[in-house]
């Protein structure tokens, strides 16, 4: 054979450039076809060849020549009665099973990555190299519908290899912080073939080995001098209609914004919740500053379900909920309920995490301070007028307000809590009634606002309930601090402690 025929389709190239793919969900289209040549060939690779103990995946990057990725293989090769399909856009495969289904996985990421591309293979048993070449401009201006193949000298029969090679790269990931990704991610999704000891996969001669999380082993948090048990469960349940689930859910040890979540596996690979996007829906997690969102992690693998072409994420038609409900009950149940603990139990951070975290909060906070307090500084020590604790509130639009009731015998304080949307108050006001009641049950009548759309409150809250609690308890805190110290000092120094808080925080701490 000297020609291939990639018609028809010839126009579509150009376009898989538009492709809303990753980089790394890119390369995973060449690591695919790899590893599925490998499962279609195990048995016949170890029998050709002695030599042969697992698949390998060599992925090369470099920045040079407009940039150039080469991914080479040591499966099985294309076979020649296979180059029409392998090279034809959107040939779908007579066997769906595994995980080259759709036909067009390496010609979408080569084009998406690169304007020329080529491919060399020696197929098992066969005795030549084949290769080819792609140049996606000349092949669409032209309207090429035929290519060359090229045959080299003959080789042994136990050779089996496959390269691709991509030249000009339409992006040239360069940064650290991208080829770190690039690389987490691809450790993730081929997991379960490196565990089992049957794929070597390298980044520029780099072995990428999935970063396994320590398991929390702890008593439940409601019982601390209980017996320690190990946070992790076997799932497995089944939802109908072909549908099933099953791996592990557990707690992770070290908690982790960044790789926590669940990886949802389908056909022993990764298709949801690699690096830092784990699976990690808000009907379980709830919000990302939530213990579950930081703790819970685990590994599912689904079946039944379709994944999209790019393959990223799963085509749910509606069973999501479905799944997320299971799901949720499995992670509650009484025998060991991951969510709870994930929820309630508390240890103290790391002192290496709280450095982490004090050096990039102390910077920012000491950069903000740096570009702006000076004058306002200057004018709130310059100003000397008073600020007296009114009886009540001034009048306001309310979102909420709650009145409680803090007993401290003979003492009784009526303590009213209300939030306002109202952008030109102050963060907190305070109001205080004279005392009331009689001599043997006095009575303090207390009022505190907050105002959730003060700048300080929309730069740090929003509208989340989780993040605007913990502010609403300093200033909780703050105000009824103020009207305790003012019983046994001078009261006006107090009020302008308050005064400046607010100043300050509206005209130099909001500030990003």
């Amino acid at each position: 054979m000297t020609r291939v025929n990639i018609r028809p389709g010839v126009s579509m190239l150009s376009v898989l450039r538009n492709l809303k793919y990753s980089y790394w969900h890119a390369l995973a289209e060449f690591v695919d076809n790899a590893v599925q040549s490998y499962v279609a060939n195990r048995d016949a690779l170890k029998a050709a060849d002695p030599a042969f103990q697992q698949l390998r995946v060599d992925i090369k990057l470099s920045s040079r020549d407009g940039g150039v990725l080469t991914i080479r293989d040591n499966a099985a090769g294309i076979a020649v009665n296979e180059f029409p399909r392998a090279f034809k856009p959107a040939a779908i495969p007579p066997d769906r099973s595994g995980l080259s289904e759709f036909g067009m996985g390496m010609k979408a990421a080569a084009c998406w990555c690169a304007r020329t591309w080529s491919v060399r293979t020696k197929p098992l048993g066969d005795p030549h190299e084949y290769s080819i070449n792609f140049n996606i401009e000349e092949i669409v201006a032209d309207q090429i519908e035929e290519l060359e193949v090229l045959a080299g000298p003959p080789g042994g029969p136990a050779q089996h290899h496959t390269e691709v090679k991509l030249q000009g790269l339409h992006q040239i990931p360069t940064a650290g912080t991208t080829l770190r990704k690039i690389k987490q991610h691809l450790a993730d999704i081929y997991r379960d073939f490196v565990r089992r000891g049957e794929l070597v996969l390298k980044f520029n001669d780099e072995e990428l080995l999935y970063d396994e999380p320590t398991v929390l082993v702890a008593p439940f948090y409601k019982d601390e001098n209980g017996s320690p048990q190990r946070w992790r469960k076997e799932i497995d349940f089944d939802f109908g209609n072909g549908l099933r689930a099953h791996g592990f859910a557990a707690i992770r040890e070290t908690a982790s914004v960044s790789r926590a979540g669940f990886a949802l596996f389908r056909r022993g690979r990764v298709i949801q919740g690699s690096g830092d996007d784990g699976y990690r829906p808000e009907k379980i997690f709830r919000k990302s500053n939530s213990f579950e969102y930081q703790r819970v992690f685990g590994e599912l693998h689904l079946e039944g379900f379709e994944v999209t072409h790019t393959k990223d994420g799963f085509k749910w038609d509606e069973n999501e909920d479905v799944f997320l409900d299971l799901l949720k009950d499995h992670l509650s149940s009484e025998d060991l309920p991951l969510l709870q603990q994930a929820r309630g139990y508390r240890v103290g951070p790391r002192r290496e995490d709280l450095q982490e975290g004090a050096e990039e909060a102390g910077a920012n906070v000491a950069q903000t301070l740096e570009r702006s307090a000076g004058p306002v500084v200057a004018d709130l020590r310059n100003d000397q007028s008073e600020d007296p604790v009114p009886a009540t509130l001034p009048d306001a639009s309310l979102l909420t307000r709650r009145t409680i009731q803090i007993s401290h015998p003979p003492w009784t304080w009526i303590v009213t809590i209300e939030q306002t949307a109202d952008p030109n108050a102050d963060w907190i006001e305070i109001a205080e009634e004279p005392s009331q009641g009689t001599s043997r049950d006095p009575q303090r009548t207390v009022g505190l606002r907050l105002s959730l759309a003060h700048p300080f409150m929309q730069r740090f809250a929003g509208s989340d309930p989780e993040l605007i609690e913990p502010l609403l308890r300093i200033a909780a805190a703050l105000a009824l601090g103020e009207i305790i110290a003012r019983e046994r000092a001078e009261p006006r120094a107090f009020g302008k402690v308050r005064e400046n808080v607010n100043e300050l925080l509206r005209r130099v701490l909001s500030a990003p």
